[in-house]
């Protein structure tokens, strides 16, 4: 590496070797960040206003997760994720949702499955489904497994992951220990992604670990350096807790896993608090690398070395530790292309009292942290969580999103400036590779106050604007339905793999509008612990058609011109478009 980047690097090294200025209070990256100056508002009008309707579109369940007031263990802090995914192929996407426990098993804690009945509400369908299950639940991946034509889901837990076979009759049956993926003692599973590692057609899986947990050994709130939070005694950890290796299963085509973690070099990747797992191909080479977010400790960038085995390139890419050296805590991701150059950027969630991060890349996964001059260090007052890179208002540039929540409820009554509930913030493109920060004009949607983790991004109902779900700890969801009146137009493209893998999970596709262009890639997770949509969103603007370039996971290319605006259009791999739907706004 030369120039800037090999600077960069060298600055990290010292910075890793010397003594680290943070505040690590509970052991989450505090660096006493000061803001950066507002700009002057731009004025320009943004016509999306989010409202939540999860009441009325009928998810009323709390997700429980922990206790309310006090949070003895770190374990009920991190809380959980969502999925919006079609488990039955009828066009509409369905909610799933995750949920922890109790310490003492109070409440009705499950997860749960809502069914999309096309009219804005949801029917739980949960027991119908036989995915009632309680416990202390992480992540969810959602990918076609089997390939059957119908989505299954992973999950990860503090005890045992589950992955669930999507039987195709609207059921899903536990298939962990048939499919080889049960191990022995518990795990506290978290970030967790289908990818096809080696191109061959199956998904594969890999698995992070936050850290090593058990209740017998772990320290009370106030006992060490550790369980303390700005003077406040609180749980403890992550620091003072060993961390966890994370697992790569190899997908034998037969309904099998085996564990490969050793001989593919994941089992390299140690010493981190891993959070989110993003499967995407950041060089542009062709195969899908792996980027784990990790909390209070440097994070991972596994670049796919082409032959069945990963190197870890974090710090030498730039997106293991922020431009000044140091770590942070790396909680959720979002991926996309902000500034139209065709490249995956990344985009990650941090802790109060710090900025969440944006890393440019030069497509060669060659990253700038460029969070200061895009505008978003105006903002350190929240811990964020579940994060996307998406096109809300469909001018055709991605905006940022995030939810925040604090993770001591303790600590407002003697810190009136940390309180536990706090507002979702949206940064809006302004297409010069600047953002403006957004939260009351946004809707009272954004403004609202709740404790939230997970989100996950789609279009519920089908009108051509992405609406966002939200995971509230020990409250009901928000379903943020996007009520956008501008008039940008838009695309959604669906991709079914043939030889590649039927969810075209891995799949990049390039979109060229008007003189713009913007790259997406089908992503089984992102956000905190969420899973979005896999159908993908691009707003137009003023574009009224689009051509688009697809390469399938395993590497074919394909193009298709022309296709107009306001629309639904699904491509199969090697036959083109086999469908146009009409639906939502026209525009």
């Amino acid at each position: 590496m030369t120039g800037r980047g090999a600077w960069t690097r060298r600055k990290w090294l010292r910075a890793l070797a010397a003594p680290a200025a943070i505040a690590w209070g509970q052991g989450v990256s505090t660096r006493n960040v000061k803001p950066t100056p507002r700009g002057k508002p731009s004025g320009l009008p943004f016509p999306v206003r989010f409202t939540d309707v999860a009441s009325q579109a009928g998810l009323r369940a709390p997700i429980i997760y922990g206790g309310t007031d006090r949070k003895q263990y770190i374990l009920e802090t991190v809380g959980c994720g969502a999925a919006f995914l079609d488990y039955d192929n009828d066009g509409w996407l369905d909610i799933f949702l995750l949920s922890g426990t109790r310490l003492d098993g109070a409440g009705e804690a499950t997860n749960r499955l809502y069914k999309n009945n096309h009219d804005g509400t949801f029917t739980d369908v949960t027991d119908r489904a036989g995915l009632r299950y309680a416990g202390w639940a992480s992540a969810v991946a959602v990918g076609d497994y089997n390939n059957d034509g119908f989505d299954d889901l992973f999950i990860t837990y503090y005890g045992q992951n589950v992955l669930y076979r999507n039987n195709g009759d609207g059921t899903f049956t536990d298939v962990t220990e048939r499919a080889g993926l049960l191990h022995k003692g518990p795990r506290w599973g978290s970030g967790c992604t289908f990818v096809d590692y080696n191109r061959d057609g199956h998904l594969d899986l890999f698995v992070a670990s936050y850290l090593e947990f058990d209740f017998r050994s772990a320290p009370q709130p106030g006992e060490n350096t550790n369980c303390k939070w700005k003077g406040v005694p609180v749980n403890c950890g992550p620091r003072g807790l060993p961390t966890a290796l994370p697992v790569l299963y190899r997908n034998n085509g037969d309904g099998t896993f085996t564990d490969v973690t050793v001989s593919s070099g994941v089992a390299k990747a140690k010493g981190g608090y891993g959070m989110t797992a993003v499967a995407a191909d950041f060089d542009n080479d062709g195969w899908p690398d792996i980027y784990l977010a990790c909390d209070s400790t440097a994070s991972f960038l596994l670049r796919n070395n082409r032959d069945g085995t990963f190197t870890d390139i974090g710090l030498e890419s730039g997106v293991a530790l922020n431009e000044d050296g140091m770590e942070q805590a790396g909680m959720g991701l979002g991926i996309g292309d902000y500034n139209l150059d065709g490249n995956l950027d990344i985009f990650k969630t941090h802790f109060a009292d710090d900025t969440s991060i944006l890393y440019r890349n030069d497509g060669k996964a060659n990253f700038e942290d460029v969070t200061v001059r895009a505008g978003l260090g105006v903002e350190t007052r929240f811990v964020g969580w579940g994060a996307g890179m998406v096109d809300l208002d469909n001018d055709g540039f991605p905006d940022l999103f995030l939810v925040t929540g604090n993770v001591y409820p303790e600590v407002e009554a003697k810190l009136p400036g940390y309180p536990f509930r706090t507002p979702r913030v949206i940064f809006r493109n302004l297409g010069n590779g600047r953002f403006e920060e957004l939260i009351e004009e946004a809707g009272p949607g954004i403004a609202a106050l709740h404790a939230s983790r997970g989100c996950a991004f789609g279009d519920f109902d089908n009108d051509g604007d992405i609406d966002v779900l939200v995971v509230n700890l020990n409250e009901p969801p928000s379903l943020l339905r996007n009520d956008c009146t501008g008039d940008g137009h838009w695309l959604k493209v669906k991709l079914v793999g043939v030889k590649s893998n039927r969810s075209a999970i891995g799949a990049r596709v390039t979109a060229r509008y008007g003189t713009k262009q913007q790259a997406q890639a089908v992503l089984s997770q992102s956000s905190f612990y969420s899973a979005s949509d896999l159908r993908l969103h691009f707003g137009l603007g003023s574009a009224t058609s689009a051509d688009l370039e697809i390469r399938w996971p395993n590497g074919d290319r394909e193009t298709v011109a022309n296709l107009a605006a306001n629309r639904l259009v699904t491509i199969r791999e090697g036959s083109g478009i086999i469908r146009q739907e009409t639906f939502g706004r026209q525009g």
